[in-house]
């Protein structure tokens, strides 16, 4: 089926109307307006930056893709594109902006750092790739990717999004998986609290005694 059309080859429309009447499925048009307006989030890491910055430009042009619309804040993008090494310094504020995106969101893995640490894998202030913290939809290869692999992963990404169900996608079922992502504590080294019961349990318990002393005060105020 050709992804720049909604409607479904099996729907014979008279030639007279086929630009009038369109049948398709919700998934269909659902997942068509989601992949034609794919907004990135506006920040680089190191060098595979520059190249994603060359993407944008009139000799490759994202905009034939609907990709151009670089968002500042993440409260208006829904993919993050890691593009460049990620340093345990600098995990807990991509992990935090990652959180603040709205749902659907996709995350894009650009070049060998952003995806297993690249050269710097072994180094003590490197995370060997951001899939150890974050849900990762497309891995691009290359240290680092030229302008068109980029592209090519873009292409990738909304292959993806034309394969899924609104009834089973995470941000729709609503469970488990529509969660935060736990931010990662920088100390002497990461600690992730998915991975550790104690901090977890006591970063739940504190969380829920924020929220109940929230309401108490809300309830004094109420009554005053």
């Amino acid at each position: 089926m050709d992804n720049e059309k909604l409607s479904l080859p099996q729907y014979d429309i008279p030639q007279d109307i086929q630009n009038a009447v369109t049948v398709t499925t919700l998934d269909r048009l659902y997942n068509w307006g989601r992949r034609s307006s794919v907004w990135p989030l506006m920040f680089g890491l190191a060098c595979c930056a520059i190249e994603m910055i060359v993407a944008q430009t009139a000799r490759f042009d994202m905009a034939r893709f609907g990709m151009e619309v670089m968002r500042p804040t993440p409260r208006q993008a829904d993919m993050m594109i890691v593009a460049g090494t990620v340093t345990k310094k600098m995990l807990p504020p991509i992990v935090r902006l990652y959180n603040q995106m709205p749902e659907p969101k996709y995350v894009v893995a650009m070049g060998a750092c952003a995806s297993s640490g690249g050269p710097f894998k072994e180094g003590y202030n490197v995370v060997a790739g951001i899939d150890k913290f974050l849900p990762v939809d497309v891995y691009i290869p290359g240290c680092p990717p030229t302008p068109q692999a980029l592209i090519h992963g873009m292409i990738k990404l909304q292959e993806k999004i034309d394969r899924q169900s609104i009834g089973k996608v995470r941000w729709y079922r609503k469970g488990p998986d529509s969660v935060e992502v736990p931010i990662p504590i920088l100390g002497p080294d990461l600690i992730d609290p998915r991975r550790n019961p104690e901090i977890k349990d006591a970063a739940a318990a504190t969380s829920r005694a924020a929220t109940q002393e929230g309401a108490s005060h809300g309830d004094n105020a109420s009554s005053h």
